[in-house]
């Protein structure tokens, strides 16, 4: 099954989750950004366990994106290593995926 959309998702600090949802929305980078305000990460980090709360963000985007979306937001985020991961949509409402590709300027 060929798929073009993904779910991204992206873990800031929490003061920077808004911030850079609205970079990746400006810029045309996800078509909508959910913001999870706060979640609980435990971590391997320089061979300790560490704990943190941060923001999560959910990005609905095109994987014709994809590439364009980690560069930039690794030059914004403020971690060394962001988590940047993305997982295919296979599929979905086919009016919200039209829209993404509206959105997206596609």
């Amino acid at each position: 099954m060929d798929w073009k959309y993904v779910v991204v998702l992206i873990t800031v600090p929490t003061d920077k989750g808004l911030e850079i949802a609205d970079y990746i929305v400006k810029n045309k980078l996800g078509a909508c950004v959910n913001v999870v305000p706060e979640v609980n990460s435990i971590y391997w980090w320089k061979g300790n366990i560490e704990r943190d709360k941060e923001s999560l963000l959910v990005i609905k985007t095109s994987l014709q994106r994809l590439e364009r979306l980690i560069k930039e937001v690794k030059s914004v985020h403020p971690y060394t290593v962001p988590e940047i991961i993305a997982l295919p949509i296979l599929g979905g409402n086919e009016d919200y995926l039209r829209w993404i590709d509206d959105s997206l300027g596609l």
